[in-house]
């Protein structure tokens, strides 16, 4: 199919279709609720077979795929913010039953106050989840990671649910040309449902999300951190085979640019990636040795391949478009989990949040601090706000 011009959320949607997506469950919820909108009309043209259930709450529709999942079908639901907060409570259910559901999260601030554009401060505290999760920096890789995240998580090794992340209007409400996979394509790579794991059956009675004492609890939670831990592989076994079909390769784990002769590094995540790419090419037509790393996978963290990228550069910048209070961004804290022990200077960025834009001339002044850190080997101040009133960066 030739390129159409779509935001993320239609790319969203169009992705759970071809999936040949069974059930879904969805309760609106700005800005992400195009995306079951569109789906519900997928399913009223005739285009999708599937059961689509409207619900009072994030909570009932999250609670609705996991029913669902657990009977041995397809399910997919999308969420934003508050609902994601809502939610809370199942999504470590459908993880502790190690149930495949795909889920769209529309990244959005969370209240208060009251703010419906993009943050991270709605997925970051769902790390502990148990759910793998990715994030999308353009409407081309909404659709291409939806539709793969299905095949990592329905992979025997894995058996966990994924969450994929889109920036709110940045990329939901955006729209950009993206290739639309035809349905024998999709089909070629993503082949008919087999559940991971056992399932609800009349006919084969098993008993599912039952009480659990001390006594096995454990092994449960050892058996979950060792599918997260094996799911690099299959990720990785993904992202080749669909490069390999459709001539695109998201670069796994991350997707590093100009790193390899990089005096200095700035890891971006979301699509905060697309707006650094042009500095990186700005600074580099300079001659300065500036690189990028796009953190496309936040669970797992891909921790091995940020601590050799560290130990080859003089300074690192992270950039968080979220803030774990009186402690730094989120992706910083990780970094430094990964980079123990190293000696490179590490300056986290916090900026865009609440929607606020991200501009080139903030990615400069980023870059700009990482280049004076390097020829220094001393950090000014570890925590730099990027255009923020009353506050010098």
């Amino acid at each position: 199919m030739p390129k159409k011009v779509v935001t993320g959320n239609y790319a969203a949607a169009y992705a759970s279709m071809r999936a040949r997506t069974r059930f879904v469950a969805a309760y609106p919820i700005t800005p992400q609720t195009f995306i079951v909108e569109h789906i519900s009309e997928f399913i009223n043209n005739g285009e999708m077979d599937c059961e689509y259930v409207e619900v009072e709450s994030e909570h009932s529709a999250l609670s609705a795929c996991v029913s669902a999942s657990a009977t041995g079908v397809r399910s997919f639901t999308a969420t934003s913010s508050q609902g994601l907060a809502l939610m809370h409570e199942i999504l470590p259910t459908a993880s502790g039953m190690r149930l495949p559901v795909v889920m769209a999260v529309v990244n959005r601030t969370i209240a208060a106050p009251i703010n419906i554009w993009v943050e991270h401060n709605d997925i970051m505290p769902e790390r502990d989840s148990g759910w793998i999760q990715v994030f999308c920096d353009n409407n081309q890789e909404v659709q291409d990671m939806v539709i793969q995240a299905f095949k990592i998580a329905e992979d025997k090794r894995v058996a966990l649910p994924m969450v994929v992340n889109l920036d709110a209007f940045i990329l939901s409400h955006t729209v950009e040309p993206v290739d639309l996979m035809e349905q024998s394509e999709a089909d070629k790579f993503l082949p008919k449902y087999v559940p991971p794991g056992p399932f609800l059956d009349p006919g084969n009675p098993v008993a599912m999300g039952t009480l659990c004492p001390p006594e096995y609890l454990q092994e449960t939670r050892w058996q979950m951190d060792k599918a997260m831990r094996d799911s690099v592989k299959v990720i990785e076994e993904v992202n080749s085979s669909f490069a390999k079909q459709f001539g695109r390769d998201w670069g796994s784990m991350i997707e590093p640019y100009m790193t390899d002769d990089a005096d200095v590094v700035l890891v971006t995540i979301g699509s905060a990636s697309s707006t650094a790419h042009e500095v990186v090419d700005e600074y580099r037509a300079q001659g300065k040795k500036v690189g990028l790393v796009k953190l496309r996978f936040w669970r797992p963290y891909p921790a091995e391949q940020m601590r050799r990228l560290a130990e080859k550069v003089k300074a690192v910048g992270v950039y968080d478009r979220a803030l774990s209070y009186g402690v730094g961004g989120p992706s910083f804290i990780e970094f430094r989990h990964a980079a123990y022990g190293l000696s490179v200077p590490t300056i986290n960025f916090i900026g865009g949040l609440g929607g606020r834009d991200l501009s080139l001339a903030d990615v400069r002044l980023m870059y700009d601090r990482l280049l004076e850190t390097a020829k220094t080997g001393a950090v000014k101040r570890e925590l730099v706000w990027i255009n923020t009133r009353g506050v010098e960066p």
